[in-house]
Parts: structure tokens; C-alpha cells; sequence
């Protein structure tokens, strides 16, 4: 994919990641809302003007990559190799996902520098050998408290389940290398307590808290049952545990040992964005390896919740993963990137339903959204013959809407750019759109029509200049959340090439009035959100 870095030089990036995604299947909505929002979220600095690098990527070695792929009767690289070309690659094309990496831990630049980085804490005395026994969830590629698991039923009874994955685990004995992860329990709690947006959101900085205040214990780092993993540098009959080598893939993927400019100018991560269930691995696992090697933490880790369908988290193992496309298809692929970020408070657990999707789609995209634009349009055309009139009579109704524009633009600013919400962010500029349409209604334009006098005249050339100039604001600001209908907007508002390549369209200066020129050429496009077709049959 093609790097969609700031022009802007100098400085540290702002460096945002999605987790690495395992690639023992394809990738369904949750592994999508989590890119989408990672992907909004640098839209939106990129559209500040900032430096920005976006990092997504898979997750290709440890024991339930090497068991699916023999299950399919091919290696661990074939199959690696085949989902990331057919399945995650094209599909972060289809969402528009403007990442500027996208890492592989097969890499021959991941797995070097994983060697070197544990190989350095070995040498410092922060790795020594042992063994361990205990329970192990495959799935989750980790070994499980006693106290973590719930007792089977029906086909499992008597057996212990993962809670996350609700499958037996699987009792492991072997011979080990451990971090002594144990030694920065201290050091973690104070991390915490002197930064308390470390972990976001509360509710998970709180379980974070809670866990590592129980005292940490050292952290099996290797594997010597299953060859599919890096070699340990000093012992090549263990191979790292997939979670140490998935959790470097930040660094890596950044320069880490091998460029230590781009390394300087992007690491640490502003924003690790994970799914709740791997928290503990980012919040816990990650800043204490990083405190081990002496480099610094990231800015924030911000976890997302759960999608569910029936009351179940949405998983391949569950049997309720339902892919992007059963839905794009019928949706439109802009109107998919906005929803579920409109419709689920992000770092909560959100149910989707199709019903909502419509019901949604229908009033706010197509009714309050969609309608504004395709009215505005066709009342240039029929009134002033496509061509945007200059605004020459405000008054108060016109003073309301540029106040309302300036506290869209400051709110939709801080809480998508700053505090990560984006259904808030959503909300202001669409409760801008409301008011847009409010405005109109009350202003009755075909009305105003009508007076032919130069008053009625300068008054209808008002209450469109102001609709129009409205729209290019809204453009502006919808572009990172959707960025081909904002795309048609713009070119139907005639407005100045750039939308699209964000030039000069900066999210600050989007409710700076009046930058729609008078004189602009007006067009009515195709609707932006068509009228949708029954259901498809399941």
C-alpha cells in the first residue's frame, strides 16, 4: 500500500498501531472497527497537518498458525503468505485504509532485530532458564492463571475453558527461558499512577491496575515444544514466545537496530489501539520489556470493546464472524467506516444488528445528510444556474450558523483528535448538519424565491452561500470518517482541488468562514447515499 505520510518534516511522527492480526483466518468486523478507527484517527492528524505513520500488520508464527496450516495441509509460510495476499491486504484496500507499513513477523527485518533485542536482555541478566507447568489457551497463545477459568459443560464437562475462547485448555510442561517480569511490578505501578491516560479506557486502566497490584510473576519467554517461531539466538532448540516477538513488531516496523533516524522520529507509539482482551500483553508485557532495554513508553494504550452479535464477542471460534464485505456490498464501503464508530462509544462493548445499520443509514446519511447536500444543489441550479452566489445580506439566522460551525469544528477536534471519541466527534458534526437543515427549513428559500427585488434577491444568495459554505465545512470534517463521499461533496461544491490529498484542507481551519468562493460552479452528482435494496437473502 502506498505511504500516506505527512508532507510536513521534521519532528516526531505521530505514531499510531493496530494490533498485528493472526492470521490463522480472515479478518472479520472486529478486526476491522479496530484499522477503521486507527485509520480515522490518522486522517485526522494527517488533515492538522501533522506528521503521521500508521502501522497495522500480521502476526505469523506460534502454535495455532502451525496447526491451522497443517490442518490445511500446507506450512506455516504457505498459509501466512496466502491470507495476507487474499484476504487482510485486499481488504484494508476495500476499507481505504491509508496505513503507511504494513509488517509481516516473518520478515527477515522483524525477526533480525527480535533475535538482537532478546539476545541484549539475555546478556543483561534479565532472561534466565527454567520450567514451567501450567494451563494453556492456544488461542490466545498464553498461559492461564487457575483462577482465570471456568469450568466446562456439556461436551466439556469437567474440563477447564479459557474465558475468552471458551475451549479446554491444554496442561504444558517444559523446559523454558523467562524475563524477570517479576522486577517491574513496582516500576509499572508508578508508570500508572504518574501518567493515568497511560491505559484508556478507566475501566481498563483500573483491571490493568488491579491485576499488576497482585504482584507480577516472571513471564515464560520461549518454547521448545513446536518449531514454528524465531530461534532463540543462544538456543536454538526454543523459539520465542509469539507474544514478545509479536509485541517488538512496533519497534521493528519503525527502524529499531537497523535505522535509528526513522527510529528517533517515530518511536514510541502515540496510540497502541488493542482489543480489551489483549490489554494485559500491551499494558503490562510491552512497557516492561521496554523499561528492560531502556526506551521510553508509549503515549497510550487504548482499548477497544468487544463486537457482539447475539450477546457473543464476534469471533471466528464463536462462529459469529461475519466479514466487511456482507456488508459493504449492501451498505456502500463509506457509510461501513462511519457506522460502526457512530454507533458504538469506542472502548465499550457495542451489538451490531443490520437493522440498526439501516435504520441509521437512513435517517442520518441519506435523509439528514445526503438530502441537505442534493437540495442545496439543486436549488443553485434552479435559482442561480449552478453558479454560487456571494452572500450580501447576513444576519442572526447566518451569525447562529457560524457559531454553530466553529463549535462542530472545536468539539469534532478535541474529542476525535485528542480524546479518541469518535461516535462524540460524529455526533457534533452531524448535529451541525441538523442544524443546517433547521436552518433551511426555517428560511424557506423557495419561498424567498419568489421576491424578485434586489432585497429578495441578496437574501436568497444568502441562505444558499450560506448551506453551500456549510457543506464545505462538513466536507472537510467528514473526510478522514468517509472519505469518498466527502470527495463527491467537494467536487459537487466546486470547491478548489485538495480534498482529496488533504492540501490546505486543515480540520482547524474548516470553520474558518467563508472559504467557498462566490462564483464557484455548483453541480448536483450522483446522491451520496442511495436509497438501499431489500435485504440480501442470507
Amino acid at each position: 500500500m502506498a505511504a500516506t505520510g505527512s508532507e510536513k518534516q521534521g519532528g516526531k511522527a505521530y505514531y499510531v498501531s493496530t494490533p498485528i492480526y493472526y492470521v490463522n483466518d480472515a479478518p472479520h468486523l472486529g478486526h476491522a472497527y479496530t484499522t477503521v478507527a486507527g485509520d480515522v484517527l490518522t486522517r485526522w492528524h494527517r488533515q492538522r497537518g501533522e506528521k503521521v505513520w500508521y502501522l497495522t500488520g500480521t502476526d505469523e508464527h506460534g502454535q495455532k498458525i502451525m496447526r491451522t496450516a497443517e490442518a490445511n495441509g500446507v506450512t506455516p509460510q504457505q498459509w501466512a503468505d496466502k491470507l495476507v495476499t487474499e484476504a487482510w491486504k485486499p481488504l484494508w484496500e476495500h476499507l481505504e485504509i491509508a496505513n503507511d507499513d504494513f509488517i509481516r513477523t516473518t520478515q527477515k527485518r522483524h525477526t533480525d532485530r527480535v533475535q538482537e533485542f532478546v539476545q541484549d536482555l539475555y546478556d543483561k541478566g534479565e532472561i534466565y532458564k527454567g520450567g514451567y507447568e501450567g494451563p494453556y489457551c492456544v488461542g490466545c497463545e498464553e498461559y492461564k492463571l487457575p483462577g482465570e477459568l471456568l469450568d466446562g459443560e456439556g461436551e466439556y464437562a469437567g474440563q477447564k475453558l479459557c474465558p475468552i475462547h471458551k475451549k479446554p485448555v491444554e496442561i504444558l510442561s517444559e523446559e523454558n527461558y523467562f524475563f524477570k517480569l517479576s522486577e517491574y511490578t513496582d516500576k509499572l505501578l508508578a508508570h500508572y499512577e504518574a501518567n493515568p491516560g497511560f491505559i484508556q479506557p478507566e475501566s481498563a486502566r483500573n483491571e490493568v491496575v488491579n491485576f499488576v497490584r497482585q504482584g507480577l510473576q516472571d513471564l515464560s519467554i520461549s518454547r521448545s515444544t513446536f518449531d514454528w517461531g524465531i530461534p532463540i539466538p543462544w538456543d536454538d532448540k526454543h523459539v520465542i514466545y509469539v507474544w514478545v516477538d509479536a509485541l517488538l513488531n512496533y519497534a521493528t516496523a519503525v527502524g529499531y537496530n537497523e535505522n535509528q533516524e526513522k527510529f528517533e522520529a517515530t518511536f514510541p507509539a502515540d496510540v497502541h489501539l488493542v482489543g480489551k482482551d489483549i490489554l494485559r500483553f500491551h499494558a503490562v508485557i510491552w512497557p516492561a520489556m521496554l523499561m528492560a532495554q531502556g526506551l521510553p513508553l508509549p503515549g497510550r494504550i487504548a482499548a477497544n470493546g468487544w463486537l457482539m452479535v447475539g450477546g457473543e464477542k464476534m469471533s471466528k471460534s464463536n462462529l459469529t464472524g461475519i466479514k466487511p464485505q456482507d456488508l459493504t456490498s449492501h451498505f456502500g464501503v463509506d457509510a461501513y467506516r462511519w457506522y460502526f464508530l457512530r454507533a458504538i462509544a469506542f472502548g465499550q462493548d457495542g451489538s451490531f444488528s443490520w437493522e440498526d445499520f439501516s435504520a441509521r443509514y437512513t435517517s442520518e446519511l441519506a435523509n439528514d445528510f445526503g438530502n441537505l447536500a442534493s437540495r442545496v444543489a439543486a436549488m443553485v441550479g434552479k435559482y442561480f444556474g449552478g453558479t454560487l452566489p456571494e452572500s450580501a445580506a447576513d444576519g442572526e439566522a447566518e451569525k447562529a450558523i457560524h457559531d454553530g460551525l466553529a463549535k462542530a469544528v472545536a468539539e469534532a477536534d478535541r474529542r476525535i483528535g485528542e480524546e479518541l471519541d469518535f461516535q462524540g466527534g460524529i455526533l457534533a458534526v452531524f448535529d451541525f448538519v441538523k442544524q443546517v437543515n433547521g436552518y433551511i427549513t426555517e428560511q424557506e428559500p423557495w419561498k424567498v424565491a419568489k421576491d424578485e427585488s434586489e432585497q429578495g434577491r441578496a437574501r436568497l444568495a444568502t441562505i444558499l452561500y450560506t448551506a453551500a459554505e456549510a457543506l464545505r465545512a462538513v466536507a472537510v470534517l467528514l473526510n478522514p470518517v468517509m472519505p469518498e463521499t466527502s470527495e463527491k461533496l467537494w467536487d459537487s461544491l466546486g470547491a478548489e482541488a485538495g480534498l482529496g490529498a488533504l492540501a490546505g484542507q486543515r480540520i482547524q481551519d474548516a470553520g474558518e468562514w467563508g472559504k467557498l468562493p462566490a462564483g464557484s460552479t455548483i453541480t448536483k452528482g450522483a446522491v451520496l447515499f442511495p436509497r438501499l435494496e431489500e435485504k440480501p437473502a442470507a
